[in-house]
């Protein structure tokens, strides 16, 4: 079952990589390498379900293609500034073809043949990681760097794991673990060649406990099914490996039979669309309707809301007494108002797209504290700022952002009435989808309910006793329209602190706090 794993852990990157189409050199020498991997574990987990020579001979050729396979990958990882060059992979490949040469021979038969291919391959290996090593020596401090980094310590790691499976020549009775280290190792490997934006350490541990907490989950599921049906479970080890099969093999799977409908079956394009996808596809239709229909919605209302003010305005001047006159005005500040809860909806609505371009968002919040610093409200506020320096520059519509961050601070500062302070922050974010600017409002106000927490974001719901309640649900609009997120935390009577993410671009400024 332990090379079992390896060969359809192997085979699941592989073919994953080769669906994608999208491969570069690096991700097609992985690709190789993991194919030769799988044809040597194929061929030995065969080999002890028959005694047929063939499969001997076929274990012998996927160990003898590793080494060449690995120094090219190697190559690829390194970007070709290791000590290993186009003739390293030459004459290792020669080596390879006098191995196969001398398999084909008398030789290939012997026992000590296939240990000597076992030492040949580990030389390699080693040499390899000896190359990575050099090479990551000699690299600037970077991301890259970083990355390459956890590679050469999760290298050796799993060969120290693998050694347990020694102890079996030692007469001791351990269940074999290095096909399932080496699946790990693989996967590991698959992150750092294919996903260039996983650059922290605790990602690669966050991707690494989902696949776990996924495993563990299938496993106690396998378990279940046999205690309800009253069969004999298999032993864990093999129901673990089963469990972590399946959940790796998921993802390519889908993907090879979305390619085969959408050559077979064009129409099925929603077959392989989750239920939460569909949700948010609805949601985006529904967006898409009320864009179109706001306008419309809009004109209809404001044309007898016009005609309501005229007529009032021009009763107005004949008004015969005070009385009459007050509750003209009355008419003319409530079609005021109707006014801008149209324009509040027309700017929920309306398509989010704006102007973007890269812009400084340190400078957009120095920006933003300055038009509140001279609001009169906010004389009694104590308003500092703590913003990092050196952030990415965000994509993004100045004027949109800029609404949005006022919009927070004007509710932060009517929920101080008493006086408190108020606070900005910046940082850098690094996440899967890569590099994001995360901006922090904090006030010390009366805090917001618990359960007006969760509605807050909601068009239209609002805890004031004047105001619309779009204000902060077109705050939200505009940051999804941005690609971004956006949330808070409260406690009642002690503050709020709302919390933006957006994603980032590659220009770095240095900004003084």
């Amino acid at each position: 079952m332990d090379t079992f794993t390896l060969a359809a852990t192997s085979f699941t990157i592989a073919l994953s990589l080769f669906i994608t189409g999208k491969m570069d050199r690096l991700q097609k020498s992985f690709a190789v390498l993991c194919l030769t991997v799988f044809i040597s574990q194929a061929a030995a987990f065969f080999k002890g379900l028959t005694a047929a020579g063939f499969w001997n001979h076929l274990e012998h050729l996927g160990l003898l293609a590793v080494a060449p396979a690995v120094v090219f990958f190697s190559r690829m990882l390194t970007r070709n500034e290791s000590y290993l060059s186009k003739g390293s992979v030459a004459v290792v490949s020669l080596i390879s073809t006098a191995g196969a040469v001398l398999q084909f021979a008398s030789l290939g038969t012997r026992s000590g043949f296939h240990l000597s291919l076992i030492v040949y391959s580990c030389i390699v290996l080693v040499v390899c990681y000896f190359s990575l090593l050099y090479h990551v020596n000699r690299l600037s401090p970077s991301t890259e760097k970083r990355r390459l980094s956890y590679l050469l310590i999760a290298c050796p790691t799993a060969a120290f794991i693998c050694s347990v499976d020694l102890s079996g020549y030692l007469g001791y009775n351990v269940a074999p673990v290095s096909g399932l280290v080496l699946s790990a190792l693989l996967y590991f490997t698959l992150l750092i060649v294919a996903y260039p934006q996983i650059s922290e350490l605790h990602h690669f541990f966050a991707r690494a406990l989902v696949i776990i907490v996924s495993t563990l989950t299938g496993a106690a599921i396998i378990y279940l099914v046999s205690f309800f049906f009253g069969g004999s479970a298999p032993s864990f080890t093999s129901v673990f490996m089963m469990s972590f099969l399946i959940i790796i093999s998921i993802t390519p799977v889908k993907m090879l039979l979305k390619n085969m409908f959408n050559v077979l079956y064009p129409e099925s394009k929603d077959v392989f669309t989750s239920l939460y996808e569909f949700d948010e596809k609805l949601e985006k239709e529904k967006a898409l309707m009320l864009a179109e229909m706001a306008p419309v919605f809009a004109h209809e209302i404001r044309n007898p809301l016009g005609s309501i003010k005229g007529a009032a305005q021009y009763l107005q001047s004949d008004a015969a007494t005070e009385e009459q006159r007050q509750l003209l005005n009355v008419i003319i500040e409530e079609v005021n108002r109707l006014n801008t809860v149209v324009s509040q909806f027309l700017d929920y609505a309306r398509p989010t797209g704006g102007n973007r371009r890269s812009q400084d968002i340190n400078a957009l919040v120095l920006r933003t504290i300055s038009i509140i610093a001279v609001n009169r409200m906010a004389g009694n506020i104590t308003i500092s700022h703590e913003l990092q320096e050196a952030l990415p520059h965000v994509d993004m519509d100045e004027q949109q952002v800029l609404q949005v961050m006022i919009n927070i601070s004007l509710n932060a500062i009517e929920a101080m009435p008493q006086g408190g302070s108020l606070t900005y922050k910046t940082s850098k974010i690094e996440d899967g989808d890569g590099p994001a600017v995360g901006i922090s409002i904090q006030d010390t106000g009366s805090g917001i309910r618990p359960e007006h927490l969760k509605n807050i974001f909601k068009p239209f719901y609002t805890t004031k006793e004047s105001g619309v309640g779009l204000g902060l649900a077109i705050c939200r609009r505009i940051i999804r329209e941005h690609g971004g997120s956006i949330r808070v935390k409260s406690i009642a009577g002690q503050g709020s602190i709302f919390f933006i993410q957006l994603g980032a671009g590659n220009k770095i400024r240095h900004n003084p706090s």
